[in-house]
């Protein structure tokens, strides 16, 4: 366990932090999984536009690395393309 004030604030801090990624993580990954799911094409045209941004956010924040963002952008693409 921490010894230091900062180190104990440190570990607070950390899974605060923790937590907060978490929680967006999970919400793209279900939004990811609600577009997949998706079989109408204009339901699914708009969705694309928010998950990307989505993506986009966390690969900004280093949550998710950015060619993985880069990939699942392109297979959701290619996803509500062939609909």
């Amino acid at each position: 366990m921490a010894n230091h004030k900062s180190a104990e604030k440190r570990a607070r801090q950390s899974e605060k932090l923790r937590l907060h990624n978490k929680y967006y993580a999970r919400t793209t990954r279900n939004a990811i999984k609600i577009l997949r799911d998706t079989t109408d094409k204009a339901e699914a045209t708009a969705l694309l536009p928010k998950v990307s941004s989505m993506l986009d956010k966390l690969a900004k924040k280093n949550i998710i690395h950015a060619k993985k963002a880069a990939n699942l952008k392109s297979s959701l693409t290619l996803h509500v393309n062939k609909l």
